[in-house]
């Protein structure tokens, strides 16, 4: 289980009379398998948040606490190890390799394990059969729907089976009938135990979420 404490986050972009603050001292706790959406206007931090919290963009300032550990203070090995074990991301773009088969493509998180290919592909095969797409795991993202693109991002998130999913507008591209259907595939995940961070700027989804975090111009409300 992990609990994500923020602690004063500040990020800034650029120095001196140029520099721009995406974040401005934002601090809050998750508790392990809680469902939380992260809400506001384009260029609020939301995005920024969420990637300072998957250890892809670190923080100016400020510490995020996972189980009691600064992931920051972290060596750069060390940090690649915890976010290969304990985040799955989700990207509103779906971010798929064309030339892959969608097995392949949920095969990527895996691809440090020391594993021989069979088992991840066995591995592959279960996250896609978790979202209803086993049956098509030999095609290309070009031969399915957006909707099914997202459900591969979903099951590439969730191959390794991690405790957080860190979700980036998930429903973004999708219509409302698609968005709701992954809306409830990740509820699942999370009566499950995954911990859920979801950014999204649709209030209607927003209302799966056991709780909505708020940001404006870098700032907690």
């Amino acid at each position: 289980m992990k609990r994500i404490q923020a602690e004063r986050i500040a990020k800034q972009y650029g120095k001196g009379d140029s520099a721009v603050t995406a974040l401005n001292e934002v601090s809050f706790t998750i508790e392990a398998g809680e469902f939380v959406a992260v809400m506001g206007e384009s260029g609020s931090g939301k995005s920024t948040l969420l990637s300072i919290v998957g250890t892809l963009n670190s923080p100016t300032s400020g510490r995020i606490m996972v189980d009691d550990v600064d992931i920051y203070a972290l060596e750069k090995d060390a940090r690649a190890d915890f976010r290969r074990e304990s985040i799955g991301f989700v990207f509103q773009n779906f971010n798929l390799i064309s030339y892959l088969t969608l097995a392949e493509n949920v095969m990527l998180p895996l691809a440090t394990i020391r594993e021989k290919r069979a088992k991840k592909r066995s591995m592959a095969l279960a996250a896609l059969d978790r979202v209803g797409l086993a049956q098509k795991a030999d095609r290309l993202p070009s031969q399915i729907s957006g909707g099914e693109q997202e459900r591969v991002a979903i099951a590439r998130a969730i191959v390794g089976r991690p405790p957080i999913i860190l979700a980036d507008e998930p429903t973004g591209n999708l219509d409302t009938k698609t968005g709701s259907e992954i809306m409830g595939l990740i509820n699942t995940l999370n009566d499950e135990g995954m911990t859920i961070i979801m950014v999204t700027h649709n209030s209607y989804y927003a209302e799966f979420a056991n709780r909505v975090l708020r940001v404006a111009d870098g700032v907690l409300m």
